[in-house]
């Protein structure tokens, strides 16, 4: 059995990697954090025409039909860089038409999103941090949407947002587009400044719900874990690259920091930890469309674990920079507040391993 990458997706992973260093280097990824919307319509367009839109998309719809595993290592690459934009929040929503059972809706939407012609985003949680599907207060009554979302990904931007919500059947998705009457969308302040977040507010908003029901906000869910799982690998893997160069060229003493056992051991602790880490969210992805059942169980143990690392690892290299490493200037904020981000949404570690243990049965 093969436990590597096929050609294609290695492939795959290094045009990302060659498109984004070109592309967006740190000094493009500072003007885009830092203008109005926080999206770039070129970079955008950029990773459309790469494909990276219409990855899982079936062909009948303009799509490339792959699996999870191909859109997470985009999502590990687009980490290493600290690419900024609504990669994450258009993946979930695509992941919501997929999953939708609406033949209507997927043929309106899905070759638009493969094109890069839309952007989507997914509304699940609510106010109090709260991700757990079962616990969402939203309702939908006669095809109308009332509630409060908090930390909805680039909702200004989008084209469509899916809600999670309830009604009298119990959970499940509504799509309403953009410029709907009775939504009051509000910029969120956050650390991470590559991935805006917005507040949004329903009242009685004219709202198509989706028919697939609770099983699918399950699967979305899943998706963004593993995804956010991915680029969590990614961010703490360039934060071992940037201290690791740093350790050798950085002196104290007429010799680079690096040589010092001190350096050297925190240095090998993470690289030790960040390699084998990797094959959780491979596997995470592996069962999303292989092994349906035990997805969601790989999927929480996959993002609490790597969003933890990523978090260690950004602390860690913080340290290694010395005062730089605490400084605007440095880069290394960058991937700290990405961190920040990738530990709280969708819920934090604590969350999913309290969640993955009742999934496993324990």
């Amino acid at each position: 059995m093969d436990f590597g990458l096929s050609q294609e997706q290695l492939l795959l992973k290094d045009t990302i990697k060659r498109f984004l260093a070109e592309q967006c280097p740190t000094t493009r990824v500072r003007q885009i954090m830092e203008s109005a919307s926080g999206h770039d319509e070129k970079l955008w367009t950029g990773l459309m025409e790469l494909g990276v839109g219409g990855l899982l998309i079936a062909a009948e719809h303009d799509g490339s039909e792959r699996e999870l595993l191909d859109l997470a290592l985009v999502a590990e690459e687009l980490g290493y860089a600290a690419a900024p934009g609504p990669f994450l929040a258009s993946a979930m929503a695509t992941v919501a038409l997929i999953e939708s059972g609406d033949p209507a809706v997927q043929a309106r939407w899905l070759p638009r999103l493969a094109a890069g012609d839309a952007i989507g985003t997914v509304a699940i949680g609510e106010e109090g941090s709260e991700w757990n599907p079962e616990r969402l207060q939203s309702r939908a009554r006669d095809g109308r949407l009332s509630g409060a979302k908090s930390l909805v990904p680039f909702a200004s931007v989008a084209d469509f947002i899916v809600v999670a919500a309830r009604d009298d059947d119990g959970i499940g998705l509504w799509l309403m587009e953009r410029g709907a009457p009775g939504v009051d969308i509000t910029r969120l302040p956050g650390n991470d400044m590559t991935r805006r977040l917005d507040a949004v507010h329903l009242k009685d908003v004219p709202a198509a719900k989706l028919p697939s029901g609770g099983t699918a906000v399950v699967r979305v869910i899943d998706a963004g874990l593993v995804l956010i799982a991915a680029d969590a690998y990614g961010g703490a893997r360039r934060c071992l690259d940037m201290s690791r160069t740093y350790a050798l060229q950085r002196e104290q003493f007429g010799q680079p920091i690096g040589a010092f056992q001190a350096v050297k051991h925190q240095l090998a602790n993470l690289a030790t930890e960040l390699e084998p880490s990797l094959s959780l969210y491979w596997y995470a992805a592996h069962a999303f469309d292989r092994i349906r059942e035990q997805s969601s169980c790989h999927a929480a143990l996959a993002k609490a674990h790597l969003t933890d690392l990523f978090d260690r690892a950004a602390r860690d290299a913080t340290e290694l920079h010395g005062g730089i490493g605490f400084t605007w200037e440095f880069d290394l904020h960058l991937w700290f507040r990405r961190a920040i981000f990738d530990r709280s949404f969708l819920g934090d570690a604590n969350y999913h391993r309290a969640r993955g243990a009742d999934l496993a049965g324990w």
